[in-house]
């Protein structure tokens, strides 16, 4: 990893443990029958895409009541929503404390702001009052920026913002299509599989 200056990280499973099954589980207790078919770790359908890229949080919880036919308040949806989100991962935060003496260390993550209001609090949490941004030089989440992965854009924005050279850039994710992405670009890949974790990566 000579050549590497800079480590893009994803987020859910990458630095924060995740499980689409808790959230799943949920609305399906509250009656939501399709949900897989709206949102998985490997699709999106446009209401959660929209979410993803910078729709409101009222619209949302609007929209959602629209089309699963519900009438719940927006703080079910919110807590079924957020029922994925598991822990950050301790070891795997500590590896960023390490590193970013040593590389310029960015976040892109395809996230929603109902999970980074919930993120933030958790990290906070876990870690005695710490700020989760604080670990990277920058952090890019998609509806912030209106760019989701696998779109090339989403990488172009932080490489053209921070003059960035891709055979310069490690990018880690859990997603293959992610992956696959990256390595278009030119950018140097890890695809981080389940049982692998962050601090085990020779960097």
């Amino acid at each position: 990893m000579n050549t590497i200056q800079n480590i893009i990280f994803d987020l859910g499973g990458v630095l924060l443990n995740i499980d689409f099954e808790r959230s799943q589980k949920a609305f399906q207790q509250l009656g939501v029958t399709n949900f897989r078919d709206m949102i998985s770790p490997t699709h999106a359908n446009d209401l959660f895409h929209a979410l993803e890229t910078g729709m409101d949080i009222p619209s949302f919880y609007e929209q959602f009541r629209k089309q699963t036919g519900m009438h719940f308040t927006n703080e079910v949806i919110e807590e079924a929503w957020n029922a994925l989100l598991i822990d950050f991962r301790k070891e795997s935060v500590e590896k960023l404390q390490q590193l970013k003496p040593k590389y310029q260390l960015f976040l892109l993550s395809n996230t929603n702001e109902i999970h980074v209001q919930r993120i933030h609090r958790m990290f906070r949490e876990q870690f005695h009052g710490q700020e989760f941004e604080d670990h990277f030089h920058a952090a890019y989440y998609s509806q912030r920026i209106g760019l989701r992965k696998p779109d090339a854009k989403a990488w172009l924005h932080v490489l053209n913002t921070h003059a960035l050279n891709p055979a310069e850039t490690l990018f880690i994710d859990d997603g293959a299509a992610n992956i696959e992405a990256a390595q278009q670009l030119g950018m140097h890949t890890v695809h981080l599989l389940p049982a692998m974790r962050v601090e085990e990566l020779d960097l």
